[in-house]
């Protein structure tokens, strides 16, 4: 009996103890969500003004802040102001451990805030500092992505839109290669206090871009150290590399200036009596080619060097020059002369048959019409007659067929050679890019 009694009493006594440690654990569960505050609650108790110094930089032994760039649009290439314009995601990442609340809110990682507490925390005042424009997009509010760990680790990532200088080099146009650099630094604070790094993705592309007139093939990074009054400054260098598309120049301007250059060669055909029509055809060609010159430089920069195209249409407008000059010639060959005065064959023949031959080549007598041993034409007079006749058609007709082969070789040895050296510059412009 008295044993069955201290059995329940002992049973008793251990269901109040589970009890009690029951209710202990409730209790430290409910204290341990007591003590997970709110977002709210951890930046007001950090950003307090009597232990928050927004104007103090975090750490007296320099900040390291890591810098990636994630360009989302390249809307365009300027030569004309010499620019560019793109879209990108600035990243930041630096250390603030007075921005650390692993001790008030053990049950998060990371706090995500709005851009309102952006410009209450120490940032690094970064900025583009080669850069024609430069704004942080703001609809409908700004876009800022602001990310606080408990460690004190900060993650910024804002959107911005840029316009950059490009170093336009023209001399190759338009087998050209553009490159469009930008620098990015602390506007407020030197290596000392901040040290510009690039992160492990650097620049990251993502997604590819299409420009009417060019391809990006390269994106490449460094880092420099300039030295200036104020000190030693980190610069962050990332510098984009184009490639212009040529296949439009090619079809609006190389291969019309191809088919003006053989038409100009037709007239060499149509004889030295087709002076109008000659004239025609030849001063059309250089009117088109002089038009398609224009076109082409209205949308480029007016430049003190000479440019590939700039080679190109001048050499073929003086080719269509010089077939000009050419008609000139047979034109004054030809100027007293008509279809309708041409010696015919017999005449020719008639008068070839007079005079006669001998081997005193170049002797001229005073007297044409008195020979020994007759009367007959003297050579000078046959070489007179025949020439009156028939040289000045004859040297415009043999004008005419060394023009046929002359121009179209000259013309053949300056495509070989300019072809050979713009590309060959071309070529290795590209071997200098990994292309991605």
């Amino acid at each position: 009996m008295l044993g069955g009694v201290g059995g329940a009493v002992w049973m008793v006594l251990l269901c109040c103890a589970c009890a009690q440690v029951e209710n202990n654990r409730f209790a430290d569960d409910f204290s341990t969500l007591e003590s997970c505050a709110n977002d709210s609650t951890i930046i007001d108790l950090l950003l307090k003004s009597n232990l928050y110094n927004k104007h103090r930089v975090p750490d007296p032994n320099g900040v390291v802040v890591m810098v990636e760039f994630w360009v989302q649009e390249i809307s365009s290439v300027s030569e004309l102001t010499s620019d560019f314009e793109m879209d990108i995601y600035v990243n930041e990442i630096w250390m603030d451990k007075a921005l650390r609340f692993d001790a008030m809110n053990p049950c998060k990682q990371n706090i995500t805030l709005s851009h309102h507490v952006f410009d209450k925390i120490w940032t690094p005042n970064s900025c583009f500092i080669n850069s024609k424009m430069a704004s942080i997009h703001d609809s409908p509010f700004r876009n800022i992505y602001l990310t606080v760990y408990s460690n004190g680790t900060v993650w910024t990532n804002y959107r911005v839109k840029v316009r950059g200088p490009c170093s336009m080099d023209l001399s190759s146009f338009p087998l050209d290669m553009q490159k469009c650099t930008l620098i990015y630094q602390s506007f407020n604070y030197n290596s000392d206090e901040v040290k510009m790094r690039w992160g492990e993705g650097k620049v990251f592309q993502m997604k590819q871009f299409s420009l009417p007139d060019f391809d990006l093939v390269n994106i490449s990074t460094r880092v420099e150290i300039h030295i200036s009054p104020a000190g030693v400054w980190d610069e962050l260098y990332v510098t984009f590399t184009f490639q212009r598309r040529y296949v439009w120049y090619v079809l609006q301007a190389y291969i019309p200036t191809y088919l003006t250059i053989f038409i100009s060669w037709v007239s060499f055909t149509l004889g030295p009596y087709a002076i109008p029509a000659r004239t025609m055809l030849g001063v059309n060609s250089l009117l088109a080619m002089i038009m398609m010159f224009g076109n082409i430089m209205r949308n480029l920069p007016r430049v003190s060097y000479v440019k590939a195209i700039d080679v190109w249409m001048l050499a073929c407008m003086t080719f269509n020059f010089c077939s000009l000059l050419e008609l000139a010639v047979i034109g004054y060959l030809t100027k007293n002369a008509s279809p309708n005065e041409l010696p015919n064959r017999r005449q020719t023949d008639d008068t070839k048959q007079s005079c006669p031959r001998t081997t005193r080549s170049g002797f001229l007598m005073r007297h044409p019409w008195r020979q020994a041993g007759g009367a007959g034409p003297t050579r000078a007079y046959c070489f007179q007659k025949c020439w009156s006749l028939l040289g000045p058609v004859y040297m415009a007709e043999r004008i005419d067929r060394a023009s046929c082969f002359a121009f179209p070789a000259l013309f053949s040895l300056f495509n070989i050679a300019y072809w050979s050296y713009y590309m060959n510059s071309f070529f290795l412009s590209n071997e200098k890019c990994s292309v991605f």
